[in-house]
């Protein structure tokens, strides 16, 4: 069976050490705490305080580094520079530069890097781009995502949810970017405007924003982790059990033969003359549910054993970093002026 290294033992991390258990060897767990030495104990699991201790002793076939963002890149390149393959919890780095010399390594050495951007692994997601691809919906006119739900005082706990490379952008709305990229294509300039008024913290507590897509596309997005309320993926979808389901939208994607509700997975038309005065009816989209943390996991060794291409390549996340970058730039001005995406040197490859 294949090995697999976790770094960080946090939420996202155990998460992952779960299923490393059912599909694959867990070789270690890598986190400093004195909580994770006690957890990995508790698993007969064996326990190092850092990647170096760990690369002392062992070697495995993949590593999942599911540590703070602004670690990521120390992380990623003590593995890739050990030749490694390596799973990267989202975002790939706390910025866009960080993230390209991710990319830039992995290529020079030829290792293979993957983005957790686990939602593309989602039944539901792929139902939906079958759906669009399909022509059901017709031309993308315009999209609309929105992420509001309230964390609670004590997620702040660890100082780093706090400070410059964290808040709702880059641990939430990166996912959703990553998702509107995949439905309608390349995102090509933003406008935005974000607010600290609530929690008064380092970094951002909403955020709106303005996209428009290569396509000629439109889309809106609006982020909050400040507001009591169902729409956001995590309510939504109903794929993490620690999350209460809400059977609401958090997305929708609309066209000009039919608009397409996510994850309800209701896709609205009208069956008959299109215009506004004539009925218009949906039908909800099938799918076989999975756990897409699992799925990715066995993309993961995929990958590692039979040398398949990444879905979420280093690349991929680099882009999505791109678009983020520019979200906050734009976020700075105070002209409103929207912002172009810094597309990434594509002959950094898709490893």
């Amino acid at each position: 069976m294949t090995k697999i290294v976790v770094v960080g033992a946090g939420l996202i991390g155990r998460k992952h050490i779960e299923v490393v258990r059912q599909e694959a060897i867990l070789d270690g767990i890598i986190d400093p705490s004195d909580a994770a030495k006690i957890y990995a104990a508790d698993l007969e699991v064996p326990w190092f305080p850092s990647i170096e201790n760990y690369l002392d002793v062992s070697r495995a076939d993949g590593a999942i580094i599911a540590t703070p963002n602004q670690l990521h890149l120390q992380n990623a390149t003590a593995f890739i520079e050990a030749g490694v393959p390596i799973l990267v919890e989202k975002p790939l780095a706390d910025n866009a530069g960080n993230a390209a010399e991710i990319v830039e390594l992995a290529t020079l050495r030829n290792v293979p890097v993957l983005v957790g951007h686990h939602r593309r692994h989602s039944p539901l997601v792929k139902a939906a781009k079958a759906a669009i691809e399909s022509g059901r919906l017709g031309r993308i006119v315009s999209v609309h995502a929105q992420f509001w739900l309230l964390k609670p005082d004590d997620y702040f706990d660890l100082n780093w949810r706090k400070q410059l490379g964290a808040g709702p952008t880059y641990i939430n709305l990166i996912h959703d970017i990553d998702l509107l990229r995949y439905f309608c294509g390349e995102i090509v300039s933003v406008q935005a405007k974000e607010s600290q008024a609530i929690r008064e913290f380092e970094v951002e507590d909403t955020s709106a924003v303005i996209l428009e897509f290569q396509n000629g596309a439109l889309g809106t997005v609006s982020i909050s982790d400040t507001i009591a309320a169902p729409w956001s993926w995590e309510l939504t979808a109903g794929e993490n059990p620690v999350y209460p389901k809400t059977n609401m939208a958090c997305y929708m994607v609309g066209g000009t033969k039919g608009s397409l509700s996510i994850p309800d997975m209701r896709l609205w038309a009208h069956p008959g003359k299109q215009s506004w005065w004539e009925p218009i009816k949906s039908k909800k989209l099938s799918f076989q549910p999975a756990d897409p943390i699992k799925e990715q996991l066995l993309h993961f060794i995929d990958v590692i054993s039979n040398g398949v291409a990444p879905l979420v390549s280093g690349l991929e996340g680099l882009i999505n970093l791109s678009v983020l970058d520019a979200i906050k730039k734009a976020a700075r001005f105070s002209n409103n002026a929207s912002v172009e995406i810094n597309q990434p040197n594509l002959n950094l490859g898709r490893k």
